[in-house]
C-alpha cells in the first residue's frame, strides 16, 4: 500500500548567511515559515524543487519538507527538525529567537 502524500514546501538554506529560506507562491524566497508555498501534489512538490534548483546564487541544499496547515491555511513545520531550523540556531536569542 503506498502511503499517502502529506503536503510539503520547499526549503534550503540563504547561500551568503546560511539562514533556512522557504520558497514562495511567487518564486522568492522568505526567511519565514508562514511564507511557503505548501504542495498538496507530488508532481508539484517535484517540479517546484526543480525550478527551485535554478537558482543556485541565490541557496544551497533545496528539500522538501513536511508541512502541516493551522486552521486559517498557514503553514508550520510538521517536524521537530523544520521547527529547529524556522526559528534559527540556539546558540543565543537573537532574530528568530528574540521574536517568538
Amino acid at each position: 500500500m503506498r502511503k499517502a502524500f502529506k503536503p510539503k514546501i520547499v526549503t534550503s538554506n540563504h547561500l551568503l548567511d546560511g539562514d533556512a529560506i522557504y520558497l514562495t507562491g511567487t518564486g522568492v524566497w522568505s526567511r519565514r515559515f508562514a511564507d511557503a508555498q505548501v504542495f498538496e501534489a507530488k508532481d508539484e512538490a517535484d517540479e517546484a524543487l526543480a525550478g527551485a534548483d535554478a537558482q543556485r546564487d541565490v541557496h544551497v541544499g533545496a528539500y522538501l519538507a513536511d508541512a502541516e496547515l493551522d486552521r486559517d491555511g498557514t503553514p508550520k513545520p510538521a517536524h521537530f527538525r523544520e521547527r529547529f531550523r524556522a526559528t534559527g540556531p540556539s546558540v543565543y536569542p537573537h532574530g528568530k529567537q528574540a521574536e517568538a
